[in-house]
């Protein structure tokens, strides 16, 4: 099962979406930095309050798209 961490500033909407396709969703500052994508409401901050910047999950910027928009990139990075 794929983890993802998502803002909690997000619609819930995207969070039954995720976990509808099968996504475990845990949610920042849980201490759990082992997931395979960020969803955040913004660029501009550090919202999981990271140190290590050797995490090698991908970041997605959710201002301005769909929850059906989230899930396509999610989908996408299993390819890459």
């Amino acid at each position: 099962m794929k983890r993802v961490a998502v803002d909690k500033g997000l619609p819930s909407g995207l969070t039954d979406m995720l976990i509808k396709e099968g996504y475990q969703v845990i949610y920042p500052y849980s201490g759990q930095n082992d997931v395979d994508a960020v969803i955040v409401s913004g660029m501009s901050n550090n919202f999981m309050n990271i140190q290590d910047t050797s995490m090698a999950a991908p970041v997605i910027d959710a201002s301005g798209k769909s929850p059906e928009d989230i899930i396509k990139k999610l989908k996408d990075l299993r390819y890459h």
